[in-house]
C-alpha cells in the first residue's frame, strides 16, 4: 500500500476530515486532498506528525509495513 492510500485509510479509520488534518499540519484542504490523492508528495516531518498523531508507527503510516504498532515513545 502507498502512503498516499494509508494516510486516507486512517484518516476515514477514525472518522475525520480533510479539512481537520490540513488544520493539524497547518496546510490548505486541497493541498492535504492532494497528499491523499498522490498528486503531491507529503513532507518527512508532516508524516511525523500524522504517526504521532495516530499513535502508528512510521514503517505503518508509509506503507512500508501492513503491521499497525504503535509511534515509539522517546
Amino acid at each position: 500500500m502507498k502512503y498516499n492510500e494509508r494516510i486516507r485509510e486512517i484518516r476515514e479509520d477514525n472518522s475525520l476530515t480533510q479539512q481537520k488534518i490540513a488544520d493539524l499540519l497547518h496546510i490548505g484542504q486541497r493541498t492535504y486532498a492532494d497528499y491523499e490523492s498522490g498528486k503531491t508528495r507529503i513532507p518527512v516531518d508532516n508524516l511525523l506528525i500524522l504517526a504521532r498523531f495516530y499513535n502508528v508507527s512510521m514503517d505503518y503510516i508509509t506503507g512500508a509495513s501492513n503491521v499497525k504498532t504503535e509511534y515509539p515513545k522517546a
